[in-house]
Protein backbone atom coordinates (compact mmCIF):
# COMPACT_ATOMS: atom_id res chain seq x y z
CA UNK A 1 0.00 0.00 0.00
CA UNK A 2 1.15 3.26 -1.43
CA UNK A 3 0.83 6.16 1.48
CA UNK A 4 -1.81 8.34 -0.03
CA UNK A 5 -1.81 12.29 0.87
CA UNK A 6 -5.49 13.77 1.03
CA UNK A 7 -4.13 17.40 -0.26
CA UNK A 8 -8.20 19.02 0.68
CA UNK A 9 -7.87 17.70 4.16
CA UNK A 10 -4.25 17.36 4.96
CA UNK A 11 -3.45 13.94 6.49
CA UNK A 12 -2.18 10.93 5.10
CA UNK A 13 -3.34 7.09 5.15
CA UNK A 14 0.14 5.29 5.52
CA UNK A 15 1.25 1.72 7.42
CA UNK A 16 1.62 1.59 10.75
CA UNK A 17 4.98 1.42 11.80
CA UNK A 18 6.70 0.41 15.43
CA UNK A 19 7.15 3.91 16.25
CA UNK A 20 3.20 4.88 16.49
CA UNK A 21 2.59 2.08 19.24
CA UNK A 22 2.59 4.55 22.15
CA UNK A 23 0.61 7.29 19.44
CA UNK A 24 -2.12 4.73 18.86
CA UNK A 25 -2.65 3.68 22.27
CA UNK A 26 -2.99 7.08 23.92
CA UNK A 27 -5.28 7.87 20.63
CA UNK A 28 -7.70 5.04 21.44
CA UNK A 29 -7.69 5.70 25.09
CA UNK A 30 -8.39 9.06 24.39
CA UNK A 31 -10.98 8.53 22.21
CA UNK A 32 -12.44 4.82 23.54
CA UNK A 33 -11.57 5.13 27.09
CA UNK A 34 -10.69 1.86 29.49
CA UNK A 35 -13.76 0.24 28.27
CA UNK A 36 -12.56 -0.80 25.34
CA UNK A 37 -10.80 -3.31 26.85
CA UNK A 38 -13.68 -5.47 28.31
CA UNK A 39 -15.30 -5.66 24.75
CA UNK A 40 -15.85 -9.18 23.55
CA UNK A 41 -13.45 -8.15 20.19
CA UNK A 42 -11.11 -7.36 22.34
CA UNK A 43 -10.85 -10.92 23.68
CA UNK A 44 -10.64 -11.90 19.83
CA UNK A 45 -7.25 -9.91 19.44
CA UNK A 46 -5.76 -10.28 22.82
CA UNK A 47 -2.18 -11.99 22.47
CA UNK A 48 -2.11 -11.21 18.79
CA UNK A 49 -1.03 -9.24 16.04
CA UNK A 50 -2.74 -7.78 13.36
CA UNK A 51 -3.30 -9.53 9.94
CA UNK A 52 -0.31 -8.95 7.70
CA UNK A 53 -0.37 -5.36 6.14
CA UNK A 54 -3.37 -4.30 7.92
CA UNK A 55 -2.92 -1.67 10.66
CA UNK A 56 -3.12 1.43 9.38
CA UNK A 57 -2.85 5.16 10.60
CA UNK A 58 -3.65 8.66 9.90
CA UNK A 59 -1.05 11.56 9.83
CA UNK A 60 -1.70 14.84 10.22
CA UNK A 61 0.83 17.12 8.20
CA UNK A 62 3.24 17.09 10.79
CA UNK A 63 3.13 13.32 10.80
CA UNK A 64 1.34 12.68 14.38
CA UNK A 65 -1.23 10.19 14.37
CA UNK A 66 -4.63 11.30 14.38
CA UNK A 67 -6.31 8.06 13.41
CA UNK A 68 -5.86 4.51 13.49
CA UNK A 69 -7.64 1.04 12.62
CA UNK A 70 -6.43 -2.42 12.57
CA UNK A 71 -8.10 -5.85 11.46
CA UNK A 72 -7.14 -9.34 12.80
CA UNK A 73 -7.11 -12.44 11.32
CA UNK A 74 -10.31 -15.00 12.52
CA UNK A 75 -12.22 -17.55 12.09
CA UNK A 76 -15.83 -17.41 11.05
CA UNK A 77 -18.35 -20.08 12.97
CA UNK A 78 -16.07 -22.62 13.92
CA UNK A 79 -18.15 -25.63 13.85
CA UNK A 80 -17.55 -29.02 15.59
CA UNK A 81 -14.69 -29.77 13.19
CA UNK A 82 -12.96 -26.54 14.17
CA UNK A 83 -13.08 -25.23 10.94
CA UNK A 84 -14.45 -21.68 10.24
CA UNK A 85 -14.55 -19.36 7.17
CA UNK A 86 -11.00 -17.60 7.12
CA UNK A 87 -11.81 -13.58 8.11
CA UNK A 88 -10.98 -10.52 9.52
CA UNK A 89 -12.09 -8.69 12.26
CA UNK A 90 -12.29 -5.17 11.93
CA UNK A 91 -11.07 -2.60 15.06
CA UNK A 92 -10.91 -0.73 16.85
CA UNK A 93 -11.27 2.38 13.91
CA UNK A 94 -10.45 5.72 16.00
CA UNK A 95 -9.65 9.29 15.25
CA UNK A 96 -8.57 11.73 17.43
CA UNK A 97 -11.43 13.65 19.05
CA UNK A 98 -10.08 17.23 17.53
CA UNK A 99 -10.26 16.01 14.13
CA UNK A 100 -13.28 14.27 14.05
CA UNK A 101 -15.82 15.35 11.28
CA UNK A 102 -12.87 15.53 8.32
CA UNK A 103 -13.37 12.12 6.53
CA UNK A 104 -10.44 10.54 8.36
CA UNK A 105 -12.40 7.16 9.39
CA UNK A 106 -14.03 6.91 6.23
CA UNK A 107 -10.69 7.14 4.33
CA UNK A 108 -9.25 4.74 6.66
CA UNK A 109 -12.09 2.53 6.42
CA UNK A 110 -11.64 2.51 2.72
CA UNK A 111 -7.63 1.73 2.56
CA UNK A 112 -8.54 -0.43 5.01
CA UNK A 113 -10.66 -2.37 2.92
CA UNK A 114 -9.17 -1.95 -0.23
CA UNK A 115 -5.77 -3.59 0.82
CA UNK A 116 -7.63 -6.76 2.45
CA UNK A 117 -9.63 -7.07 -0.99
CA UNK A 118 -5.54 -6.64 -2.79
CA UNK A 119 -4.47 -9.35 -0.26
CA UNK A 120 -7.70 -12.32 -1.01
CA UNK A 121 -9.51 -12.10 2.32
CA UNK A 122 -13.08 -12.85 1.69
CA UNK A 123 -15.07 -11.46 4.41
CA UNK A 124 -14.44 -8.57 7.34
CA UNK A 125 -16.53 -8.34 10.51
CA UNK A 126 -16.88 -5.97 12.94
CA UNK A 127 -18.86 -4.61 15.87
CA UNK A 128 -20.24 -1.46 15.11
CA UNK A 129 -23.15 1.30 14.53
CA UNK A 130 -25.09 0.60 11.63
CA UNK A 131 -25.92 3.88 10.62
CA UNK A 132 -22.17 3.97 10.13
CA UNK A 133 -20.73 1.17 9.16
CA UNK A 134 -23.78 0.06 6.04
CA UNK A 135 -22.48 2.87 4.00
CA UNK A 136 -19.08 0.81 2.90
CA UNK A 137 -21.47 -2.32 2.50
CA UNK A 138 -22.04 -3.50 6.24
CA UNK A 139 -24.58 -5.63 6.51
CA UNK A 140 -26.24 -7.64 9.93
CA UNK A 141 -27.97 -10.28 7.46
CA UNK A 142 -24.47 -11.04 6.43
CA UNK A 143 -23.60 -12.23 10.01
CA UNK A 144 -26.67 -13.51 10.98
CA UNK A 145 -25.30 -16.95 12.19
CA UNK A 146 -22.27 -15.99 13.48
CA UNK A 147 -21.64 -14.92 17.27
CA UNK A 148 -18.91 -13.35 19.40
CA UNK A 149 -16.93 -15.10 22.58
CA UNK A 150 -19.03 -12.64 24.57
CA UNK A 151 -22.07 -10.23 25.04
CA UNK A 152 -22.52 -8.17 22.44
CA UNK A 153 -25.40 -6.23 20.54
CA UNK A 154 -26.82 -8.66 17.63
CA UNK A 155 -27.80 -5.23 15.44
CA UNK A 156 -24.25 -3.76 15.75
CA UNK A 157 -22.46 -7.34 14.80
CA UNK A 158 -21.95 -6.83 11.11
CA UNK A 159 -20.12 -8.30 7.78
CA UNK A 160 -19.35 -7.40 4.70
CA UNK A 161 -18.20 -9.71 1.83
CA UNK A 162 -15.30 -9.23 -0.36
CA UNK A 163 -15.75 -12.51 -1.99
CA UNK A 164 -19.49 -12.86 -2.94
CA UNK A 165 -20.61 -15.93 -0.77
CA UNK A 166 -17.56 -16.18 1.23
CA UNK A 167 -20.00 -16.36 4.94
CA UNK A 168 -22.70 -18.39 3.36
CA UNK A 169 -22.10 -21.26 4.97
CA UNK A 170 -20.54 -19.91 8.33
CA UNK A 171 -22.05 -20.52 11.48
CA UNK A 172 -21.09 -20.26 14.96
CA UNK A 173 -18.40 -18.10 16.97
CA UNK A 174 -15.75 -16.03 15.94
CA UNK A 175 -12.44 -17.56 17.72
CA UNK A 176 -8.78 -15.74 16.40
CA UNK A 177 -6.37 -17.12 14.33
CA UNK A 178 -3.58 -15.70 12.86
CA UNK A 179 -0.04 -14.37 14.31
CA UNK A 180 0.38 -14.26 18.23
CA UNK A 181 2.06 -11.59 19.71
CA UNK A 182 5.60 -12.50 21.16
CA UNK A 183 5.68 -12.29 24.87
CA UNK A 184 9.10 -10.16 26.14
CA UNK A 185 10.77 -12.45 28.28
CA UNK A 186 13.13 -11.83 31.13
CA UNK A 187 16.24 -10.61 29.85
CA UNK A 188 19.46 -12.84 31.00
CA UNK A 189 22.19 -9.94 33.00
CA UNK A 190 24.89 -9.98 30.91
Amino acid sequence: MAAVLDPVRSFLVDRENAGDVLARERLLDRAMGEGRFKKSSEKLRRGRMPAEGLALVARDAAGHVIGTVRLWDVEAGVDGDGEGAPALLLGPLAVAPEHEGLGIGGALMRAALAEARDRGHGAVLLVGDPEYYERFGFFAEKARHLVMPGPFERRRFLALELKEGWLADAAGVLVPSGRRRIAAGPRKAA
